[in-house]
Formats: C-alpha cells, sequence, structure tokens
C-alpha cells in the first residue's frame, strides 16, 4: 500500500507542520507580550527617572 520512503516523507511534513505550528503560536503570542513588557518597563524606568530629575 505504502513504502517506507513514503512513510518516512509524511512524518517529516507532520514534524515540520507541528513545528510551524508551535512557531507561529510563539510569534503571535508569547513574543508581543514579551516585547510589549519590555517597552513598558523602559517607559516606566525613563518616567521615573525624569521625575527624580525634577525633584533634585
Amino acid at each position: 500500500m505504502f513504502t517506507f520512503e513514503q512513510y518516512l516523507g509524511f512524518l517529516a511534513f507532520l514534524m515540520i507542520l507541528t513545528l510551524g505550528f508551535w512557531l507561529m503560536i510563539f510569534l503571535v503570542s508569547i513574543l508581543p507580550y514579551w516585547i510589549g513588557g519590555s517597552l513598558y518597563e523602559n517607559w516606566k524606568m525613563k518616567r521615573e527617572e525624569k521625575k527624580n530629575k525634577e525633584l533634585k
């Protein structure tokens, strides 16, 4: 019915599909959260530095 090479090709296809799926989940959900949090922290630090300079 199916040859061994076809089976290996199917397994390779499934592996690539699964890796692509998890990479897209990472890029769509975790990466924006990470970058947004970093930008927010930098903004808070700069705001705090500006506030400290005004108090001196």
